[in-house]
């Protein structure tokens, strides 16, 4: 039936305005999936969850355009006889529908969706099940594809919308003191999201918020300037501070003469006298040398320090604005600021004037927003921590220096180390564990581990030390992330350093096990890249492919929430798939008498490269180096 210009109501109009722009949408959708099979878009690799998703949001908003707030659900499938992604939608919009409209089953709803799906290129078939769940099978050709292309191309990141500037706040030692077992997780998570938001293209300053002021370094300035009165032109022996630390506050406790300079000491510094300023330098710099060997082990570059002194000459105009603003107010000769919400207030100025911790935080979440123009600010800092941070943000967003809505200002927390005990992880003799024990110890572990299983007899000694730390390094960054980080977890190097179950060293040997078999064939990284797209035609296969495609997913899903433990559980779960295909389906045959390979299976050498640079890829991003040979 022809409508006439009556029947052009202005809800209809609308109804027509909103579909074609949908029906765009999904039309540029599939055009830029086209030019991505077609190998003319590599810079980025598409998340099918996304795709898919997209898909039914677009039919959906179709059919039922007054439903515009209803979210759509769709999931990966937990059997593959219920396809590969699974939209559940019917039911819920079967209960949004009954408000507006007669009563209407999922089953309907369901069928109606199915029949408006348009043909795609990812999608082979779709079918109804139950009372109203839609099962979507991908295609074989799209998945073939994008293996090809990871080959050809290398694994590359989701599209983002929008590159931004982002902070994050991470490791934070104090100065004259050595790095120990609860600089651990802040180390490693921090620089293993820094390493994930530049994978997906954000520009990322990663800042080392240094305690390097207060009053402690009274004392260390005190016994320094007493200990070696020629420092101005003598560099001094303090190569140890741990125990220049401890006869510092040895004396400072003890001999009330020594206390009074240190007090002075502190004095001179914060009004930046020269002298004690270089007394100062050089206890800094003697700090950042030994933190430089932690960060040098972990592979951590690009960390810019900047500590609690660099915010010191801009806390008196914080204060002053935040008086501007009347969010000021006098409790017993302090000045205090009650975040909204808050159940404790910041201490912005003490009773004696002085400046505090809350100042110093406040000042450095201006500085970052303003000067450093930050579109995201990530603090990776320990689960107890969380009400003074909240406190900060919430503070810093009622001054207007962000808006929550806009800017993504939050504490990335993470519980605590453990020993096999169950308590809090510390030597025998009760100290906190130094974290270059805990790294020394592991490659002790690691090399051990190595010899015992004989491979000192095959490896050449510089393969061997790049494998020691390979799986050392590697085995105590991973234990972190794989645990969920809200989540205290339990420090054991023997379940680290298993080669079965979710560890890294069982993924090192998935890796390796695909390079021996490369370098089995004399087919080089370019013949597997111009092979073209593989077969998979036995299940093994097929199922295996799948996973890989899978990666650009697990990486959106890890931007949004920043678990790392779901990337950890993807690879964990592609080694397994691996190594289900690799028992099923050969990929050299060699013959068993002489042990001469007789025949190759390029497809499936291409399938097993691309396994092995997405396992390296998200090994990168993790922070842990993979190694040829093991």
């Amino acid at each position: 039936m022809e409508l006439t210009d009556d029947d052009y109501t202005p809800e209809l109009e609308k109804l027509v305005t909103e579909n074609s722009k949908l029906k765009y949408q999904l039309a540029h959708l599939n055009k830029a999936f086209i030019h991505f099979l077609n190998g003319t878009s590599s810079d980025h690799s598409p998340d099918v969850l996304q795709l898919v998703t997209s898909l039914f949001t677009n039919v959906i908003k179709a059919l039922y355009p007054d439903q515009e707030d209803f979210v759509v659900s769709v999931t990966p499938s937990t059997h593959e006889k219920y396809g590969d992604y699974q939209c559940n939608s019917a039911m819920n919009l079967s209960q949004a529908l009954k408000k507006t409209q007669p009563k209407v089953s999922p089953r309907e709803v369901a069928e109606k969706i199915v029949k408006n799906l348009p043909s795609s290129p990812y999608v082979d078939k779709v079918e109804l099940a139950g009372p109203g769940f839609i099962n979507l099978f991908l295609s074989k050709q799209f998945i073939s594809k994008l293996i090809s292309l990871i080959v050809k191309n290398g694994v590359k990141p989701p599209h983002i919308p929008k590159k931004k500037k982002v902070v994050i706040d991470m490791s934070s030692p104090n100065i004259a003191k050595e790095m120990h077992v609860g600089h651990l997780r802040s180390t490693i998570i921090g620089e293993s999201i820094a390493r994930l938001y530049q994978f997906v293209g954000h520009n990322v300053l990663k800042l080392n918020h240094l305690g390097d002021w207060g009053t402690q370094f009274g004392m260390l300035i005190a016994n320094l300037s007493e200990k070696f009165p020629n420092y101005l032109t003598v560099s001094p022996p303090i190569g140890d501070l741990q125990a220049f630390y401890k006869e510092s506050k040895a004396r400072f406790d003890n001999d009330e003469e020594f206390k009074k300079r240190a007090y002075a000491a502190v004095v001179q510094l914060q009004s930046y006298e020269p002298n004690t300023t270089k007394a100062w330098n050089l206890i800094c710099d003697e700090s950042r040398k030994e933190f430089m060997k932690i960060y040098k082990h972990f592979d951590i570059e690009d960390l810019v320090d900047r500590g609690e002194s660099f915010y010191q000459p801009l806390m008196p105009a914080v204060v002053e604005e935040l008086e501007k603003l009347n969010m000021l107010e006098l409790d017993e000769g302090r000045k205090i600021c009650w975040p909204p919400g808050a159940q404790v207030p910041l201490t912005i100025v003490k009773s004696d004037g002085g400046m505090t911790y809350d100042t110093s935080d406040m000042a450095a979440l201006k500085h970052r927003l303003v000067e450093e123009k930050a579109e995201e600010i990530l603090y990776v800092v320990d689960s107890g921590q969380a009400i003074h941070l909240n406190g900060v943000f919430d503070a810093g967003a009622k001054a207007g220096w962000f808006d929550p809505a806009k800017i993504r200002v939050e504490h990335i927390g993470f519980g605590v180390v453990l020993g096999e005990d169950k308590k809090k992880f510390k030597t025998r003799s009760g100290d906190t564990v130094r974290l270059m024990d805990l790294l020394e110890e592991g490659l002790k572990r690691a090399g051990q581990k190595l010899i015992d299983k004989g491979r000192d007899k095959v490896l050449t000694n510089e393969e061997l030390s790049l494998a020691k730390e390979a799986v050392a390094y590697g085995c105590i960054k991973y234990a972190d992330l794989s645990h969920c980080r809200t989540n205290d977890y339990v420090f054991s190097f023997d379940k680290m350093l298993d080669d079965k179950g979710n560890t890294a060293v069982y993924l090192q040997y998935a890796y390796m096990r695909i390079r021996s078999i490369s370098r089995l064939t004399t087919l080089t990284p370019e013949d597997l890249a111009n092979h073209g797209p593989p077969s998979l035609e036995h299940p093994k296969e097929w199922k295996l492919a799948k996973h890989v495609c899978r990666f650009a997913e697990i990486i959106n899903r890890c931007l949004v929430d920043l678990y790392l433990h779901n990337l950890c559980d993807y690879l964990y779960e592609l080694a397994t798939t691996f190594t289900e295909f690799y028992d099923a389906c050969y990929v050299v045959e060699k013959d068993r008498n002489t042990g001469e390979v007789i025949k190759i299976n390029v497809d499936r050498l291409v399938l097993c490269e691309a396994v092995a640079r997405v396992i390296k890829m998200g090994f990168h991003i993790l922070g842990i180096n993979t190694v040829e040979k093991m």
